[in-house]
């Protein structure tokens, strides 16, 4: 007899994931289950759920001798030991759109609770004070907004600021002009350059080596004096001890941030200034995006133990196993080159094209074309990339790949050039990268 396959839910998800999950598994929720009990258990499930809190480490798959999936019904991976997980065949997938809506109403809210002391109104009110004039704030309309990462949160806020009567300017390199025109919002070339005009900051860039500390002394510095800053991106971004040293001089006017660098964080020096806006880490906490990334994680759970294409898959690209014995050797360098490509070329981007040749160019070559495009985007843009949606991001930012193959090479495999687009056509940027073994 056939066992069933056993799913565990150590985070809460709604009724209706759960219910989705029971059509096809046995399903345990265990939301109270301490550490060392999941130590003991997890062998037992083909399955694994989380959120956030749940830390999933090398440790803990050791252990986890059946684990096919882990779902993180959410967004950021930051808990899962990803290279681990890949090392032992498990799939990880995630629902990287089911909080976006909410995190972008989140930065709107800080902005305007920022903006007219909401939170410190509500304080002195409730503490037996009526202080008008002590809480005098500005208006949002007519001011600059300036932000830093355009992303899917970050467009979406713009989308709302500029419905508030913001002007909005955006810094983010890996974006199309055509993108920029079709939002209205103006570009800035440089974070210095947004810096210079912006009324107001809002943060919406990835965590990465690039960006850790990316606002710094020098960065508050560079700003209008007075201006407020809004993150609900990651907490590492934003240097603690300079944003605390730029708040005490006023250089920066205010702050709102619902993410820290270390969290939980209870006790930070940020938290005795009267000019700063704290929330724990609720971008995401709404009853919308809790239900959205259940569903959402519950059928790529679903998918992943039924044998089918795991759209949201972070670590495992999809392709029969035949396919995959022949190219995935080349994944690494792919994504090295399209890492290569950014830095050799400082430009805007409207059109990759990449060229084959070969053996590898008898296969379905998309793969490693997804590859390159990851390899591209995986250290600046505020979502986890992966062979899935590196396209989906690519598309967003207004820049079409296009492939090309040739068989009748000398070398046995290659990965000819890397192209851009411009008025006089496709000219190479990283030529003549071959493999004759993938190993």
């Amino acid at each position: 007899m056939i066992e069933a396959l056993k799913v565990l839910v150590k985070e809460e998800i709604s009724a209706k994931a759960i219910a989705l999950l029971k059509e096809h598994f046995e399903v345990q929720v265990m939301v109270d289950l301490s550490r060392d009990a999941l130590k003991e258990i997890i062998s037992q499930y083909d399955g694994l759920i989380i959120r956030s809190e749940t830390r999933v480490d090398e440790e803990l798959l050791e252990r986890a001798t059946r684990l096919k999936v882990i779902g993180r019904a959410g967004v950021g991976l930051d808990n899962i030991d990803l290279e681990a997980a890949t090392k032992r065949g498990i799939i990880v997938t995630n629902a990287p759109q089911s909080n976006v809506v909410s995190a972008a109403e989140h930065a709107i809210a800080l902005l305007m609770s920022l903006g007219r002391y909401v939170p410190q109104a509500n304080a002195s009110l409730k503490g037996g004070a009526w202080e008008r004039s002590k809480f005098k704030g500005i208006e949002v309309q007519g001011k600059y907004l300036g932000i830093a990462g355009l992303g899917r949160v970050g467009t979406l806020v713009a989308q709302k600021a500029s419905g508030l009567g913001m002007k909005v300017i955006a810094y983010d390199p890996y974006v199309s002009e055509e993108r920029f025109h079709q939002l209205g919002i103006s570009r800035s070339r440089e974070l210095k350059d947004l810096f210079e005009v912006s009324d107001f900051i809002t943060i919406h860039l990835p965590k990465t080596k690039d960006t850790y500390h990316m606002f710094g002394r020098q960065e508050f510095q560079a700003m209008k004096r007075g201006v407020l800053l809004i993150n609900v991106a990651r907490g590492s971004i934003v240097d603690t001890e300079a944003l605390v040293e730029a708040l005490e001089s006023g250089q920066v006017g205010g702050a709102a941030l619902d993410v820290f660098e270390e969290e939980p964080c209870t006790d930070s020096p940020l938290f005795k200034s009267p000019q700063v806006v704290v929330t724990p880490h609720l971008g995401a906490s709404t009853i919308e995006a809790q239900d959205k990334a259940g569903v959402v994680i519950a059928e790529q759970v679903r998918a992943a133990l039924l044998g089918e294409p795991v759209t949201n898959a972070v670590n495992v690209p999809a392709a029969s196993p035949e396919v995959m014995e022949v190219l995935s050797p080349f994944f690494p360098l792919a994504e090295k080159l399209g890492g290569l490509m950014v830095r050799l070329y400082s430009g805007r981007l409207n059109t990759l094209g990449v060229e084959y040749c070969g053996q590898v160019a008898e296969y379905d070559t998309r793969l490693l074309t997804l590859a390159i495009l990851k390899g591209m985007f995986d250290k600046f843009v505020e979502e986890h990339v992966n062979y899935v949606n590196a396209p989906l991001i690519a598309k967003e930012r207004g820049i079409e790949g296009r492939e090309f193959q040739t068989k009748e090479v000398a070398q046995k495999n290659l990965i000819y050039r890397i192209m851009r687009a411009d008025l006089n056509g496709l000219t190479p940027i990283v030529l003549n990268y071959f493999l004759n073994h993938p190993y």
